[in-house]
């Protein structure tokens, strides 16, 4: 599988100032499916599903996430967001080379995000629709 530095953002229950977050994610092969801190996250193509609020929902919660690739201008937050992005410990580096900076701006918050990827759970889990 692949992995990519992905920002997320929850959506569900908040308008643009969600907990959101840039860590390593892994891609199912389609792509559809992306696994980040024990969750997965299928990308909607029913916009009555996820409104214009997201992208991708919580397969387990049903929660709407916005999932997107990192920008170089930083402007991951929607324009009327805001608060603190929690950002992966192992991808800092990685990070701020994509940005071109050196250091991150005080509006990040570093911290260990283990990386559980719940494959076996979520494919059993869908295997379970399928069959019902």
């Amino acid at each position: 599988m692949k992995t990519e530095i992905r920002y997320i953002e929850l959506k569900t229950g908040y308008a643009d100032n969600g907990p959101a977050w840039i860590g390593k994610v892994k891609l199912s092969k389609t792509g559809r499916t992306i696994y980040f801190n024990d969750k997965a996250f299928s990308k909607s193509l029913d916009r009555r599903y996820v409104g214009d609020i997201g992208n991708h929902f919580d397969i387990e919660t049903g929660e709407i996430y916005w999932i997107s690739c990192v920008k170089k201008d930083r402007t991951d937050r929607h324009w009327a967001g805001s608060g603190t992005i929690t950002i992966q410990k192992s991808v800092v580096d990685d990070y701020l080379k994509t940005i071109g900076l050196e250091k991150l701006t005080s509006n990040y918050q570093i911290i260990d995000i283990p990386e559980i990827y719940p494959l076996e759970r979520i494919t059993a889990l869908e295997n379970k629709k399928i069959n019902s």
